[in-house]
């Protein structure tokens, strides 16, 4: 049987190109202004965070609000991102993708193959979008760490980070969770 691959094809890729893939084609897919950034599937120990923190945010959002691991979000006409966790509004439903409105935080998890991607390039890309909320977490410590960052203006800016193993804040919600 062959393995999906991904097609080839001139730059730029539009976004209905993008969304009209198939959905095992392997690797995560990602647009950005009309270039694909592919990643390989996370390591055990990224998985691992990610289940655990998707669990306790779960329990712990208002009923109005969803927890998703692994959601294709569209930024914008040519920029659709996948954040590791996706917290949004319940109106949110379409199965193929979310929009930024009903997105109100985006987590990402650090993994060393996109340290800087993931720390840097995608903070500012949530900025430009407007999503409101954007959680930064570590699993290369142990227990992870954790950063909680507002938008304010054209950037983010810290409201609080985890101490030893816990992360502790009220807004968007309240959240008292301890990391892996």
């Amino acid at each position: 049987m062959d393995q999906p691959t991904l097609p080839n094809h001139p730059l730029p890729w539009t976004l209905a190109e993008v969304l009209a893939m198939p959905e095992d084609i392997g690797p995560r897919v990602e647009l950005i202004d009309g270039a694909l950034v592919v990643s390989p599937g996370p390591g055990n120990r990224h998985q691992r965070v990610l289940l655990r923190l998707s669990i306790a945010l779960d329990r712990q959002v208002p009923k109005h609000l969803e927890v998703l691991p692994v959601v294709n979000v569209v930024l914008g006409p040519e920029r659709l991102l996948i954040p590791d966790i996706a917290v949004m509004t319940c109106a949110g439903q379409d199965d193929l993708y979310l929009r930024v409105p009903d997105l109100l935080m985006a987590v990402e998890i650090i993994s060393p193959s996109s340290r800087s991607y993931d720390v840097a390039q995608k903070r500012v890309l949530y900025a430009e979008a407007s999503v409101p909320f954007y959680l930064l977490v570590d699993p290369g410590e142990r227990p992870s760490t954790a950063t909680l960052f507002r938008l304010e203006g054209d950037g983010y800016v810290e409201v609080t980070s985890s101490k030893v193993g816990r992360l502790r804040f009220d807004e968007p919600f309240l959240v008292d969770i301890e990391l892996p």
